[in-house]
């Protein structure tokens, strides 16, 4: 690859007049924003929230659970008074679901150290929570107009190709060189119309995935990959590890009018969510009958489900589903706290099954 040199963006004005001119006509109509002005800023809160969702996820997706989260969850108390099961239930199908998490446990925060309020300092933003530089940045500019930075992957790929940034974007060196960089130009005024310019940028024009829409691009008269021809060179990646494979035994365990779910460790993938029961690796005939007598359950029929996949960030469940259908089920096991039978209008109203299992929980309603 004949690569330009790198360098830096001399002229502040290169870069914040024409983004912030598109922005004014380019922005997207989202329902968190609310246009900033000298005497409105939109409620931190909103901001917040907002922005834990759209981690790794799509803005399309986030939409609805935003509307029904502020709903449910109007105010920071009642985010810290939220009950956990409901919380997670709201959450469903979002993913990651430590950012629930982590905005609850923040919102008590919130309520015993800062008397309800968010602040509005940076660093004060950076002790709560769930919450790294670019949330806190974010929070920072977009809710109190104060010139944070909010450097997350839109900002990397633009800003690695304006300047041809050769490095391994991964790198905590490439990642610090660039974060200085955008911090070098953000405007005093409007640091918050600055950041939502970027994502907005990254979303629409300056894409991950295939050629970027240069031609609609308020830099194109300054990007250095884009003067040489090499917008999708940058940025500049490592291999990818290859994803780990786990096999899993998955069990759709009906007794009577009841669903039978397990509750995970509270650590780990999946902390502290229900599921349906599973085991690791492929189980032989045998082998699922001792299963299911180390269960206790006695008379029951089998079904076979199918196979199913679900591929998280680092690792590719690969399933082989089980119906297993009976009258009644030891006491013994539901003695325990990890395990409940609840009913299937119970599942659909209060119980948040991760999507994992997406695939078996469609043969709970079959017919």
């Amino acid at each position: 690859m004949n690569t330009p040199t790198p360098n830096r963006i001399d002229k502040l004005n290169q870069l914040t007049t024409p983004l912030l001119e598109w922005y004014s006509s380019a922005a997207r109509d989202l329902p968190w924003r609310t246009p900033a002005s000298e005497t409105h800023r939109p409620d931190p809160y909103h901001v917040w929230v907002s922005e834990i969702m759209l981690q790794q996820t799509r803005v399309e997706a986030v939409k609805g659970y935003y509307a029904r989260f502020l709903t449910a969850f109007p105010n920071i108390k009642s985010l810290a008074n939220a009950p956990q099961d409901e919380l997670m239930k709201l959450w469903e199908g979002l993913g990651y679901y430590n950012r629930a998490r982590n905005l609850k446990a923040a919102a008590v925060q919130i309520m015993e150290e800062f008397d309800g309020e968010i602040p509005s300092d940076y660093s004060k933003l950076l002790s709560l929570r769930g919450i790294g530089e670019y949330t806190a940045g974010a929070i920072a500019s977009i809710a109190f107009g104060i010139p944070e930075s909010a450097v997350d992957g839109n900002a990397l790929r633009i800003f690695s190709r304006i300047l041809a940034e050769d490095g391994e974007i991964n790198k905590t060196s490439v990642k610090k060189k660039i974060t200085q960089e955008v911090k070098r130009v953000l405007p005093e005024e409007r640091p918050g119309d600055f950041n939502q310019a970027l994502m907005d940028l990254g979303s629409s024009i300056c894409i991950p995935n295939g050629e970027p829409f240069c031609e609609n691009c308020p830099w194109e008269s300054i990007c250095k990959a884009h003067k040489y021809g090499q917008e999708t060179d940058f940025p500049v990646k490592a291999k990818k590890k290859q994803r780990k494979i786990e096999k899993k035994a998955v069990f759709l365990i009906e007794v009577s009018d009841k669903i039978i779910l397990h509750k995970r460790p509270e650590k780990g993938l999946l902390s502290g969510l229900w599921e349906l029961p599973n085991l690791d690796g492929e189980l032989s005939a045998k082998e699922l009958s001792e299963q299911m007598k180390k269960w206790e359950i006695g008379d029951y029929m089998i079904e076979p489900l199918g196979e199913g996949k679900h591929i998280f960030s680092h690792v590719e469940w690969q399933m082989r589903g089980y119906r297993i259908q009976m009258r009644d089920i030891s006491e013994k096991l539901l003695e325990k706290e990890e395990w409940i039978a609840v009913s299937r209008e119970d599942l659909e109203e209060k119980y948040a099954i991760p999507s994992a299992f997406e695939c078996y929980r469609k043969q709970i309603y079959r017919g």
